[in-house]
C-alpha cells in the first residue's frame, strides 16, 4: 500500500523527512484510509466468527446490532490499524510466538538464510585492483542487505529471532555481486553442516537431502496427522450440543403433593443455519417429569448458530424410587426436530446427570 501510494523506498525516505505540507498530509490521509479498511475487512470481521454471519451484517448494516458487536469491531479494527501500520516488527520481535517455536524446531540441517563470512570477511570498499584490494573479502559493506530488511537486521551479524527469512537481503546481495563481478550467494539459503562443509571445500549437501530427513518427515507426518484429525472431527460433529448444570442451592424442592423436584441450567447450541426446534425427555420417563417454568411443552426454539439457556424443572412424583432415593441417575436427551419440528430422521444427544431426592 505504501509502495502504491508513496513510492519506492527512497521516495518514502523523502517523504517521512520533508515537512509537513499538502503532498505529505494528503498522501498520509490517503494511505491511513486504505490501512482502515484492510483492518475492517481483517480484524474487525472476526466477530463474524462467532455469531451467524448473514443475520450480524444485515444488524450492522441497520445499525440494529448489540452493542458489544460494535465495540469489537472497534477494537480489533483498531489494534490491526496500529499493529500492521505503526508497530510492524515491533509486533514480530516481541509479540509472535512464531520465532520461538521456529528456532525450537531448527537443527544444523535446516536451511535458513545466513552470511557466508569465510567470502564476505574482511568487508571493505570496492577499491582498483592491488595487493592490498585481493586481501579483502567480497563484502562491500554497502548495507543493501540491511536497507532491504524489513526488520532492520544486519543478517551478517548471524541468524537472528527478527528474521523472517523472507529473502529480500539474498536479492540485493546478488544484484551488488553481480555489479561488482563476485560470486553469487554471498548471503543465501544454507544450513550449518553446509557451512562446515564450504569452509572445509568439501561438496555439500544437496537441498532435498536437507528436506527429506527423519526429523522433517516425522513432523510433516504428525501435522498431517493433526490437519486430517481436525477434517475428521468437522465432519463428524453432532449438529447439536447440550450442557446441563444442576442447581443445587437448594438441592431439591418438596412440592405442595410430596413430589421432589430438582432445578438444571441448560445451554442448548444450535450447530446449524437456520433455527431448529428441540424436544427434550429424559430416562427413564417414567421416573421423571420435565418442565420449562411449570410448561410442560418440551419444545423449544434455538435461532441458527446460537447457544440459548433455558431452566429446566425435573419433578419425581412422591412415592416414586427416585423421590425417595438419596440419589438417582438421570439421563436427559435432546431431540433435533428439524426446522418445522416434524423430521422423520431426528438426531439425538443425551447427557448424564444426577437427580437427588429426600431420604425418609
Amino acid at each position: 500500500v505504501e509502495r502504491w501510494i508513496e513510492g519506492d523506498r527512497n521516495a518514502r525516505i523523502r517523504l517521512h523527512r520533508q515537512p509537513w505540507n499538502w503532498e505529505k498530509l494528503i498522501k498520509n490521509g490517503v494511505k491511513w484510509w486504505v490501512w482502515l479498511a484492510i483492518s475492517l475487512a481483517t480484524g474487525g470481521a472476526w466477530i463474524f466468527y462467532f455469531t451467524d454471519a448473514p443475520r450480524l451484517l444485515r444488524d450492522l448494516l441497520h445499525f440494529e446490532a448489540h452493542p458489544i458487536a460494535y465495540a469489537t469491531m472497534l477494537i480489533l479494527t483498531g489494534t490491526t490499524f496500529f499493529f500492521g501500520g505503526f508497530a510492524r516488527e515491533q509486533i514480530c520481535i516481541y509479540a509472535c510466538p512464531w520465532p520461538r517455536i521456529q528456532a525450537a524446531m531448527m537443527d544444523e540441517d535446516t536451511l535458513t538464510i545466513g552470511y557466508r563470512d569465510w567470502r564476505g570477511e574482511p568487508r571493505g570498499k570496492l577499491e582498483k585492483p592491488s595487493q592490498d584490494a585481493q586481501s579483502k573479502g567480497d563484502c562491500i559493506d554497502c548495507m543493501a542487505c540491511v536497507n532491504v530488511c524489513p526488520m532492520g537486521i544486519d543478517i551478517r551479524d548471524g541468524q537472528q529471532l527478527a528474521c523472517i527469512t523472507c529473502g529480500l537481503c539474498i536479492d540485493a546481495c546478488n544484484g551488488v555481486m553481480d555489479k561488482i563481478g563476485k560470486p553469487r550467494d554471498l548471503i543465501g539459503y544454507l544450513a550449518l553442516t553446509d557451512e562446515t562443509a564450504e569452509r572445509a571445500g568439501a561438496q555439500k549437501k544437496s537441498v532435498w537431502q536437507h528436506i527429506l530427513r527423519i526429523r522433517t518427515i516425522v513432523y510433516t507426518v504428525l501435522w498431517a496427522g493433526v490437519g486430517a484429525a481436525l477434517v475428521v472431527a468437522l465432519f463428524m460433529r453432532a449438529p447439536i450440543e447440550v450442557n446441563v448444570t444442576p442447581i443445587r442451592n437448594p438441592q431439591f424442592v418438596t412440592l405442595s403433593d410430596g413430589s421432589i423436584r430438582n432445578a438444571y441450567d441448560l445451554r442448548l447450541l444450535n450447530k446449524q443455519g437456520e433455527d431448529r426446534i428441540f424436544a427434550l425427555s429424559a430416562t427413564p420417563p417414567e421416573l421423571f417429569h420435565l418442565s420449562f417454568d411449570g410448561q410442560s411443552n418440551l419444545n423449544i426454539t434455538v435461532p441458527a448458530n446460537e447457544t440459548k439457556t433455558v431452566r429446566l424443572f425435573v419433578t419425581a412424583p412422591k412415592g416414586s424410587p427416585a423421590a425417595s432415593a438419596e440419589r438417582s441417575d438421570l439421563r436427559l436427551w435432546v431431540m433435533d426436530m428439524g426446522a418445522t419440528g416434524a423430521a422423520i430422521d431426528p438426531t439425538r444427544v443425551s447427557h448424564d446427570t444426577v437427580f437427588f431426592g429426600k431420604v425418609r
